[in-house]
Formats: C-alpha cells, structure tokens, sequence
C-alpha cells in the first residue's frame, strides 16, 4: 500500500484503546501527525509515548469527554491551534451495552450511549467541518453491523449506529462538491477493550464477565484497522468488512425476517 497519507493531521477520538489506540499505532507507523483523545490523560500518555516509537512525526494529547459538546468543541480547536490544520477526523469512540430492553433497569444507558456514540460524533464532525472543507480532508465514522440491522439485546447500541448511518450518509451528500470525504466504517465482531467497558443491563460495565472472544469469529483489532486505514485513504463511501455482514445487507432487502432470525441466533451463541 501507499502512504498518501503521510505528514496529514488525524484526529481520532477514542484513542486510548481498542480500535481507536490500534488507528493511533497504524496512523503513527504512516508517519502521520496525529492528535488523540479520550477520557484518561494517562493511558493518552502512554499512546503518545508508543505512536512517537512508530515513527508518528508529532504527537498530540487533548484529554476530553466526547459526550460532552463543548469538550468536542475545545478538543478539535486545540487540535488545530497545534498543527495549523487537520486533515483527517476519526470518529471512533464509543460505549456498548447489552441487554433485553425489559430487563434494563437503568434508561439512562439509552441517553449516555446516545451522547457518545451518536452526538459525539456529530459534535466532533461539526466542529472540524470548517478545517476540513480548508484541506480538503476526510471524515471517517466507526459504526458497526448493528447500524445496518437489528440486533437483539443490542437496542441501545443499535439505535446509535442506526443514528450514525443516518447523518454520515446524509452528510456526504451535503459535502459533494466540496472536496471532503464521508467514510462509514461497518465493523463485524472486534475483540477489544469495549466488550468490557460495555454496559450491562444496571448501567454497570461488564467487566471480566463480558462475551469471551470465540476464535474463528472474531476478527483480529490489527487487521480491522489494516481494512480502515486502506478505505480511508481510498475514501471509499463505506465498508462493510465481513461476508456475513455483506450477504446480509443483500438479504435485508429480500427477506427481512431471514435477517432477524439470523441476527437471533448469531447473539444468542455469544452470550
């Protein structure tokens, strides 16, 4: 592969972990400039401290809350006031959770994924919508196959990917004619950190008693983000990384209620 994408400015929220540290590690052995952020300075430190081993050129650290609008605001702000432009911004983070809906004991799951998952990222995007159009750059959005269907025990966090696929889609065609990229990213199961940070059903992570990772169906966090960084440099409108995902967008649109059931039976074999 080239590197088009060297010496550009990245932004990718979620970067202290999963995916989001694993773009961080990709971006920096591109020798890219990448600014990262999430919640935990320290774990931000030392992805710092291992991008810059990689080759990352420089390497920024702005700690904030991307459920928190004026944090998005300030984050891609300090962003710019660092390298004078931003090139690239990777809307990754995000927080799962799992449960029957009539088993959720705590609603405000619902608002707390919304806020991260959803307005996060329409927060970031906005803001770094002005600097992005200045380069000519590239939005990329980490959605997941539940944004592409139902999902059960997943219907907080498939109705933020719905959310996602909605704007981001809607938002590329905005932006023709402009110069900017819309990139969605539909990812099949990743083992990564947030299958512990995911919510259970009182609004606690899941901790150590998350799905244990099944060999053979869970895709490797290296190799998900080798498939994101060559569709960010492509700019390809979307990608949908699994054969089950792709047959599946397909038979959606043939026999809806084959997918529900498909959808049943893949969750329940990962519980």
């Amino acid at each position: 592969m080239s590197n088009a994408l060297s010496q550009l400015v990245v932004l990718i929220t979620g970067a202290s972990s999963g995916i989001g540290a694993e773009i961080a590690r990709q971006c920096a052995a591109k020798q890219m400039r990448v600014a990262i952020t999430a919640r935990d300075a320290a774990r931000l430190t030392d992805m710092a401290a291992e991008c810059r081993t990689l080759g990352a050129t420089d390497v920024f650290i702005v700690a904030g809350d991307v459920g928190i609008e004026a944090d998005c605001k300030r984050i891609v702000h300090a962003t710019v006031d660092h390298f004078g432009q931003l090139d690239i911004l990777i809307n990754n983070a995000g927080l799962g959770a799992s449960g029957k809906l009539e088993e959720i004991s705590d609603l405000t799951i619902f608002d707390t994924l919304m806020r991260v998952n959803y307005l996060g990222s329409v927060w970031s995007t906005a803001h770094a919508l002005p600097h992005l159009k200045k380069s000519r750059g590239r939005i990329v959005a980490i959605s997941s196959l539940a944004g592409l269907t139902g999902v059960p025990k997943r219907t907080a966090y498939a109705a933020t990917k719905h959310a996602m696929a909605g704007f981001f889609d809607s938002l590329r065609i905005e932006l023709a004619g402009t110069g900017v990229s819309v990139t969605v990213i539909y990812p099949g199961f990743v083992f990564s950190e947030i299958n512990q940070r995911a919510l259970s059903p009182n609004g606690q992570p899941f901790g150590d008693h998350a799905y244990q990772r099944k060999v053979g169906e869970t895709m490797e966090t290296a190799e998900c983000v080798r498939q994101i960084m060559r569709a960010t440099e492509r700019r390809d409108r979307d990608l949908v990384m699994t054969f089950r995902g792709k047959i599946g967008r397909i038979l959606k649109l043939l026999s809806p209620r084959l997918v529900d059931s498909i959808a049943r039976r893949v969750i329940s074999k990962r519980q």
